[in-house]
Parts: structure tokens; sequence; C-alpha cells
């Protein structure tokens, strides 16, 4: 067992205004919610929710997580209920900005239209706390019942942004592309799930056919340079969960993930928890993991909370201010 960091770093993970930017409101369903509501059904400590659980495949994970959030999610209540639990915990972590994104194919599934889930998220947010909401659909979903509602999504109101989530290994739709665009031009933000379970090619295809400057996970563009570089050329960011990579068996290990190489390379890197519901893990655990099993200093603990602030969807009296709030939290004492 490594020791804990020191007092001084735990003090700094704590006092730093740090930011969520990968986070599935369905993954992210409080345990205990589920515990409260019917404890005969949902035990307090399921095996998945362990540290040392691994994975076996993503449909394992897949099914684990919809096994869990589908019979929750139901109404536009429980994702109020779901929201309100979600960022009381964010800022009892000192997170100030947070980027959820909701699955389009609810909508379906449980036939609540969209900006009712959005305005109930919406409805949750504390004082103290910016959160944009994005929608997020599989690759198959071009094809499938949604394809109606995935041609509105430029005409949302109070939609952040689409992401493009799931497994990667699917073939991406040939209109995605043309879709992507359409959501661009109305100013949506737009992100991409690569790198995780297929390949480099798959970063490479996010940034030069779907334009993006957002990519979920994105650890594997480490096994291709010109990847890389590509990231660095066109300013993409990359939305990283360390424990999630672990977990899903993305990385061996902590000590072992790409996270330094990347940042090294000039790749931006943010650190998110991704499916919380799943993994039991919370932005302070991600860093402090980062400083006990990777070695981050103060100095790379602090850069990056500013890489979040650098890519939030903010004001730039807001970027500034919490800049110059993470620069003062970390600076040396005297």
């Amino acid at each position: 067992m490594m020791p804990p960091p020191s007092k001084s770093l735990r003090d700094l993970i704590a006092n730093l205004p740090k930011t969520e930017t990968h986070l599935h409101i369905e993954g992210a369903l409080p345990y205990e919610l589920l515990t409260a509501w019917d404890p005969g059904r949902w035990p307090e400590d399921p095996p998945f929710r362990r540290r040392d659980y691994r994975y076996a495949s993503f449909p394992e994970f897949e099914r684990i997580l919809l096994d869990h959030a589908l019979p929750w999610f139901t109404e536009a209540d429980r994702y109020y209920q779901a929201a309100k639990v979600i960022f009381s915990q964010h800022l009892a972590q000192n997170v100030r900005y947070v980027e959820t994104s909701f699955h389009l194919p609810v909508t379906a599934f449980i036939r609540l239209p969209g900006p009712e889930i959005i305005a109930a998220i919406r409805a949750a947010v504390p004082s103290g706390l910016e959160v944009r909401i994005f929608t997020g659909m599989l690759r198959s979903d071009f094809e499938g019942p949604v394809r109606a509602t995935i041609d509105q999504l430029h005409t949302w109101e109070g939609l952040a942004g689409v992401d493009l989530h799931g497994d990667e290994r699917m073939p991406t739709h040939p209109d995605t592309q043309k879709v992507w665009t359409k959501l661009r031009d109305a100013g949506k933000i737009l992100k991409c799930h690569a790198g995780e379970f297929d390949g480099p090619a798959r970063v490479r295809e996010a940034i030069e056919v779907l334009g993006v400057q957002r990519i979920q996970h994105g650890v594997r563009a480490v096994e291709d340079a010109a990847v890389v570089r590509l990231a660095v050329e066109r300013n993409v960011t990359f939305d990283v969960c360390p424990i999630s990579n672990v977990g899903l068996q993305v990385v061996r290990s902590l000590g072992e993930h790409p996270l330094r190489q990347l940042r090294q390379a000039g790749v931006r890197c943010t650190v998110s928890t991704d499916d919380p519901l799943c993994f039991a893990n919370s932005i302070i655990e991600e860093y402090t993991r980062l400083a006990v099993e990777l070695a981050f200093t103060a100095e790379e603990l602090a850069d990056v909370a500013q890489q979040g602030w650098h890519v939030a969807d903010v004001a730039p009296s807001v970027r500034a201010g919490m800049l110059a709030e993470i620069q003062r939290v970390s600076a040396p004492p005297a």
C-alpha cells in the first residue's frame, strides 16, 4: 500500500477550485439514493464499486450501469433528485464548474422530451456552481428511433453541446459529420469518445472528420506520436478519467497511466470521474491518486486544475478569477 499524500498536498487538493468536464449524469447516480430507495435490491457495498474491481469488458460495464441507472431515471423529477445530490457533492469538493451529459436515447425509453431533462437538471444547480448540460448518443443511434431528435438538437436552448459516446469500436455513421457541422454552426460544443477502447485512429477521425476539440478519454492517442502532435496542433483537449481507465482495463494500473506523457507532449488534459456510480470515485480521489500513484507534484496538480478552467465555457472574467485563485492557493508559503 502506498503512503497517503502529505498534508500540504491534501490541503492543496481540497482548496483548488476544480472542474469536472467528463461526467455522464446517469452514470453519476449517487448509489446511496438506490440503497435508500430499496435496500433489499441495492446492497450497500456491491463488488463492482470496490476499488480492486475490474470490468471484464465494456458490455459488462454497460450492463451494470444500465441495470442500476434505468430503474431510477424514469421521470424528470428523478433527474432533479439525482442532480441535486451530485452537485452538492461537487460543492463539497470545491468543484466550481461541471459539464454533464444525459443519454439521449433515454428520451425514447421513458418518453420524456430532452428539454424537460435539461430543465430538471438545471433546477438542481446550486449557487456557487456553474453547470453546462450536454447530451450524448451512440454511433448506432443515427439509424435508430432518436434520429429525428438528433436532427433537432441544434434548436434546443439550454443545451451546451453534444457527445458521441459508448463503445467507440462501432463504426461512425456517415451522417455524423453533417450533423456535427450543423451543431457547431449553432454554437454547440462538440465532444467525442475516442482513444479509450479503440486506438489512436479514432482520435484522428474525431479531430479531422468530426472537427471536435474535446476528446473524451483520448489516452490511447499516446500509441501514435503523429496523433498526439495533431491534438497539440489543433488545440484539442482530452477530458481524461484515470480511475475509469483502470477499472475498465484501458490501462493496467494508475502507475502506468499516460496522463503525464500526454501533458509533457503538450496535450491539454483535464481530469474527471466519468461514471462514479460504477467506479465509486470522486474528483478528490482522482487528484489524490495522481499524487500518490503518479507522483504528481503540487505544481502539476495545480496545472491540472488550471487546464479545466482554460477549457471551461465561462466568461473570461470568471476564468481569470479562478486561475488567480489557483495561483494563490498553490503558491509556496513565504
